[in-house]
């Protein structure tokens, strides 16, 4: 599988409107949680960041949040930041515009948030052209690869440690296909944030 973990200024520059990164003025890293809410996986997350006194946004598909309510409200009242993540999942490279700004809108239905994340980081430029409009579209400049089962969890902490800096954000996933490698990851990351005195934010 192939991916880059740390994203490239050209792409950044293909998409200006979206937004990679924020100044590391801030002294905060943004961590981030993909294609939750997840029964076993969103729980351990905001425990560890309990934890940590850590505040992070999780881009949330609207399917999850419809079959697990509860969680989505738990991260909510404990003062995290919400996205929409689509109601399904759709890779937008693959889907028609309309279609795919209805699925979103679909999941605005259960996701109260002007945060937008395109699933697989796959939208065409008019995709983004209709949704700044609404959304804050966000991406990411670092990629944990929690996701790629290939990889051990201490590969996906040197991804993230070995790159990151203040203004940072980062990519985890609260999902079935990345909890053996998340669950590793995710204390090791936040220890590392800790000891360098960096603040954990969630994006407003």
């Amino acid at each position: 599988m192939f991916y880059l973990t740390k994203t490239p200024g050209i792409l950044k520059s293909l998409y200006k409107s979206c937004i990679w990164n924020f100044s590391p003025a801030t002294n905060a890293v943004y961590l981030t949680f993909d294609d939750g809410p997840h029964p076993e996986a969103t729980p351990f997350v905001l425990e560890q960041l309990k934890k940590y006194d850590a505040k992070a946004t999780f881009f949330c598909i609207g399917k999850n949040v419809v079959e697990h309510p509860d969680i989505y409200q738990q991260i909510l009242l404990e003062g995290h930041a919400v996205g929409n993540h689509t109601h399904n999942h759709l890779n937008g490279w693959n889907t028609g515009t309309d279609k795919y700004i209805a699925n979103i809108r679909e999941a605005a239905g259960y996701i109260r948030s002007d945060l937008f994340r395109p699933p697989y980081g796959r939208i065409s430029p008019f995709q983004v052209k209709q949704l700044k409009q609404d959304y804050r579209i966000i991406m990411w400049d670092i990629l944990s690869g929690d996701f790629d089962t290939d990889i051990t969890g201490e590969a996906c902490v040197q991804n993230v440690v070995f790159k990151l800096q203040p203004g940072s954000i980062v990519v985890f996933h609260d999902s079935s296909k990345a909890w053996d490698r998340m669950q590793y990851a995710l204390p090791r990351v936040l220890e590392h944030c800790k000891r360098k005195g960096w603040k954990l934010e969630a994006i407003v």
